[in-house]
């Protein structure tokens, strides 16, 4: 497998080094908390927002104020909505001297318009002219004051609820949250940890981690340049068409939104190209709710590997018509002439109904094949097989890969990695199983009784 090749822009300024150390530094303290963390911060690099579901105590403020830590010269905002909450809450009061003058503005400054990191818990019980406003909000990054519309300098807002939204006039809001994090308890292994927890002392985050807008703005140049190699796009379209068949509906603004967050996490990782692994990130953009999300994850994980034309499933069927055509061929029967050219009629006994012996005429004899014939059999299954060798030297690279590029990824979850190795070698079982019967179907056509002289007749390829 080709290695994965660096990009020049972060790497020769230790952009993901610092991304590696800050995260560290931002999960101190956090029990279970480490993937929600990165994927925070990852749709913030990205310009994405976040929605963050479960039960109240689950540390999702918490999360929303590290976020903001990560980050200079940003302002923070944390509102608790409910449904008797006003528009002033969140984007300012009424300007009095503006209302002198006949204009209909706020004061916006210390509000949600100025801030660049937002926490907005319950966000869903707000009234409709509230979510409309925030749609322009998380959509243009700006706010319409009055008459005119002006810029925000939001990086990302984390959406916050203890159940996921059925209504359907919330839908196309819920939507524009592209990273959906489901949280839980700790549990009962971390609750040991969490009980030892110290109550004093603020974080501090060491002034060099910090990002800035220069960061963001060199993620924003470079992303175009990531590429999205082939295979992957395929993966993707794969997905989309399980999902559709499934009626799991996502928009096509958030399949874009989906590549891009793919694109930042390989940029981010120092990669130039998006690789099989940032797509387990997939399962907290495409699934709505933790059913979804599980199902998937399921999905990705019993495709790790399969990213060819021919993947498993289509092995099995092409060493299934193979081995079907042999079982033919070496059941053939063809017309027995003698050296006249006269049909050839063998006299064989035996009665049936047990009595005396009776002469049973035969002018039946095994068919034989020309050496051309049999070596276009030999030769379609030894691509098949040079095609499974090939596959299963991927599978190896994976599985080294598990071990050497896992580790170091910015953003996945670290316990993914046996249950990756495990669905790996499970696949490999497979294609090394298909593989012996392709074998011994090679091994079944080389030994096809043969015609002499050759008619040189090319068979048609067996339809796999």
């Amino acid at each position: 497998m080709e290695p994965p090749a660096r990009t020049a822009n972060v790497a020769e300024n230790g952009l993901r080094d610092r991304l590696a150390e800050l995260i560290a530094v931002l999960g101190e303290g956090l029990i279970e908390r480490d993937t929600a963390l990165r994927l925070c911060l990852l749709a913030a690099l990205a310009s994405e927002h976040v929605f963050l579901v479960g039960p109240p105590g689950t540390a999702k403020s918490e999360l929303a104020r590290r976020l903001h830590l990560a980050f200079r010269v940003a302002r923070y905002f944390e509102r608790l909505l409910t449904r008797f909450t006003v528009p002033e809450e969140l984007f300012g009061p009424l300007s009095i001297a503006a209302l002198e003058q006949d204009r209909y503005e706020r004061q916006t400054d210390g509000f949600l318009p100025t801030a660049s990191i937002a926490f907005i818990d319950e966000v869903f019980k707000a009234n409709s002219a509230i979510l409309n406003a925030l749609l322009t909000l998380l959509n243009e990054r700006e706010f319409d004051n009055g008459a005119g519309r002006v810029a925000a300098p939001l990086i990302s807002v984390v959406g916050a609820s203890n159940e996921v939204p059925e209504d359907e006039v919330v839908a196309a809001f819920y939507d524009r949250f592209l990273v959906r994090i489901p949280l839980g308890a700790v549990s009962p292994g971390g609750f040991a940890a969490l009980a030892r927890l110290p109550f004093a002392g603020d974080l501090r985050v060491p002034e060099r981690l910090r990002l800035g807008g220069a960061e963001l703005e060199t993620i924003g140049r470079a992303v175009d340049a990531v590429l999205l190699p082939e295979p992957m796009l395929e993966l993707l379209g794969a997905l989309r068409e399980h999902l559709a068949a499934e009626r799991i509906y996502v928009s096509d603004r958030r399949w874009r939104k989906i590549v891009k967050l793919l694109k930042v996490a390989a940029l981010t990782d120092g990669r130039d190209r998006v690789g099989i692994w940032d797509l387990w990130l997939l399962q907290f953009c495409a699934g709505q709710d933790r059913a979804e999300q599980e199902q998937v994850a399921r999905w990705y994980e019993t495709r790790l590997g399969v990213h060819r034309a021919l993947h498993p499933q289509r092995m099995e069927q092409a060493v299934a018509a193979l081995e079907a055509q042999l079982d033919i061929e070496a059941n053939a029967s063809d017309l027995s002439y003698d050296d006249a050219g006269r049909l050839s009629f063998g006299e064989a006994v035996g009665d049936p109904k047990g009595g005396g012996q009776a002469p049973r005429m035969s002018f039946m004899q095994t068919r034989r094949y020309g050496a051309t014939h049999i070596a276009a059999r030999i030769g379609q299954v030894q691509n098949l097989v040079d095609a499974m060798d090939a596959y299963l030297a991927d599978l190896d690279d994976l599985l080294a890969e598990i071990a050497t590029t896992l580790p170091r990824h910015l953003w996945l979850d670290p316990a993914f990695a046996p249950r990756a190795a495990a669905t790996l070698r499970e696949t490999r079982a497979g294609v090394e199983t298909l593989r012996e019967r392709a074998v011994a179907a090679r091994e079944g056509f080389a030994a096809l009784p043969r015609l002499v002289p050759d008619p040189g007749r090319v068979p048609e390829p067996v339809a796999t």
